[in-house]
């Protein structure tokens, strides 16, 4: 699983990759709490996603993104066709995300959502599938371009 943060989202994103060796992370940066630019963080984990995927179609690639409230990394991974992003603050958040919108990519806020808690959402988003059914037709039409 790909996992990037801003400056604000380091120690967060360390603590999630050590106390979930199992999840074999691919840390896209940053690698100190030097100031950053999310949106340079979020390019990164984005692209990496969307090669991996074009590589193996059908394949879950997954990520989680983290900055301080988690929205501006939501936003910028949103830019891109093919991902969906989803801001979790609890479990039913996660869940429905997936359920529901078969999001690809979690993202906290670090100012937000103890460590612990991190890891349960990161834990519930890996083990939450798609439901499809009804909700197939809506994330297709995700992927349109809206109309100005």
């Amino acid at each position: 699983m790909f996992i990037a943060s801003d400056h604000a989202g380091y120690q967060l994103k360390e603590y999630l990759k050590s106390h979930l060796p199992q999840m074999k992370w691919v840390d896209c940066g940053p690698f100190d709490t030097a100031r950053v630019d999310y949106p340079d963080y979020a390019d990164r984990l984005v692209k990496k996603i969307l090669e991996r995927g074009a590589d193996s179609p059908g394949k879950k690639v997954t990520g989680v993104l983290i900055c301080g409230s988690g929205q501006g990394m939501a936003i910028r991974a949103n830019r891109y066709r093919g991902i969906r992003a989803g801001l979790a603050w609890n479990e039913d958040s996660v869940r429905l995300a997936r359920q529901h919108n078969d999001i690809n990519i979690l993202c906290l806020g670090a100012r937000f959502t103890e460590p612990e808690l991190a890891k349960k959402l990161v834990e519930l988003f890996n083990a939450t599938e798609f439901e499809g059914g009804r909700h197939t037709g809506r994330v297709e039409k995700l992927e349109r371009l809206a109309e100005s």
